[in-house]
């Protein structure tokens, strides 16, 4: 086949798929506005493109997402134009819609078969939208409008869409029929062979100090450091936690930008905010075992999973994070928020542990009494290795699904 690939970041969640598409024969392009890609990457024939133009200043708000999304559309559909004029027909087209690039493929190859990475449908409730009552949103009465807006995306591909892809149930089932019917639940898959236990790794920190299995380290891994996924609550259990485990270290990755929700007040940022909040609670010999280590490299994040003594992971009800997949996998003892997507995941008391979200002291205790628990914590562990071998192992389950998905098209 003839398989066109579409991601503003490409490969993005298609960095195993289109690769393993091209080795098994088929013609594999990709369009991607990432800043200079290589012109071919695992055999797969990449194409950039850029938008002509930005935003218009002072545009109303609910219908801002929608205006970029369709300057990114037309974009891509100039690109997809060139594409037609040197003779490329794709038999399929796969696309991630989530910035709209893909919102006018049939205008260009009317007839062949669109497939959708689906990977949120949002929702006035329900989800993450008012769940967390110390952000509430700015404009309460007018927010399910903008939300209806913001989904103005996802309802013009269902149109012309054949068939949708999600990584997990909890993600497919915020679409609604009669699309809901047309996806395909198959995680994007974990490197268990990358990502597996060694009691011998070693993570070295920022100021020389190196930490192994014998130490007693807490982790807590985001992208960017934001309410959405619980800084805020994990940070506040800090002091509770330091003074009970005089010999734990906390390490805290993630970037200083948002990745989801509203930003923060203008000129601070969520790590700063939560900093200045906590540190006057400990002590400076507390406030020395606490690192935060910026965004790593992935060898080092893998490393710092298996050192890990206990794992924290905490989010809205939102999409799931890769690191807890790639935490079970590395067989981490688990503390995680009893939220919906996570319960998808993790089996309480047998994969992990949960806690209410909200709950700072519940959070402080569990983690504390895991550490107290090495018997516990080497059964969760295990049990969570086996769970993520069994239902994401990229290899052995998740990408022979997605061929298998892809060729059904």
């Amino acid at each position: 086949m003839r398989i066109l690939f579409i991601h503003q970041n490409f490969p993005g969640q298609f960095r195993h798929l289109a690769p393993a598409l091209a080795a098994r024969g088929h013609e594999v392009t990709a369009l991607s506005m990432a800043d200079r890609p290589p012109a071919a990457w695992n055999g797969v024939r990449v194409i950039s493109y850029r938008a002509k133009r930005g935003s218009t200043p002072g545009i109303h708000p609910w219908v801002g997402d929608m205006e970029s999304k369709v300057i990114r559309a037309e974009a891509c559909f100039r690109a997809m134009l060139q594409l037609r004029a040197g003779g490329f027909m794709p038999d399929l087209v796969v696309a991630h819609p989530g910035w709209g690039e893909s919102l006018f493929v049939n205008e260009v190859w009317p007839g062949t078969r669109l497939a959708l990475y689906c990977e949120f449908f949002y929702r006035p409730d329900g989800a993450d939208v008012g769940f967390d009552p110390e952000f509430p949103p700015k404009d309460p009465e007018g927010d399910a409008c903008r939300l209806r807006m913001k989904n103005l995306n996802n309802l013009l591909h269902f149109d012309i869409a054949s068939a949708g892809l999600s990584p997990t149930a909890w993600q497919a089932e915020s679409f609604p029929e009669p699309f809901r019917s047309k996806i395909t639940v198959i995680h994007d898959g974990i490197d268990t062979g990358t990502v597996c236990p060694d009691v011998r790794a070693r993570l070295r920190l920022p100021d020389g100090a190196e930490l192994g299995r014998n130490d007693e380290v807490v982790t807590f891994v985001n992208r960017n450091l934001e309410p959405y996924r619980g800084y805020h609550i994990f940070m506040r259990a800090l002091p509770e936690v330091l003074r009970r485990r005089p010999k734990a270290q906390v390490v805290i990755v993630g970037g200083d930008e948002v990745s989801y929700g509203a930003r923060p007040p203008e000129g601070k940022g969520w790590k700063g905010i939560f900093v200045d909040e906590v540190r006057p609670q400990l002590s400076e010999t507390e406030w020395g075992r606490v690192h935060f280590v910026g965004k790593v490299p992935y060898p080092q994040f893998v490393s710092l999973m298996q050192v890990s003594t206990v794992h924290v992971y905490l989010t809205y009800p939102f999409v799931l994070s890769w690191s807890l997949l790639e935490a079970m996998s590395a067989g981490c003892a688990i503390v995680a928020s009893d939220t919906v997507p996570v319960r998808e995941a993790i089996r309480h008391g047998e994969t992990g542990r949960f806690v209410d979200f909200f709950d700072v002291s519940g959070l402080a205790g569990e983690v504390c009494r895991l550490l107290d628990d090495p018997g516990e914590r080497a059964l969760l562990g295990r049990n969570a290795r086996q769970a993520a071998l069994e239902m994401y192992d990229l290899q052995r389950v998740c990408l022979p699904r997605q061929l298998e998905w892809v060729e059904s098209l």
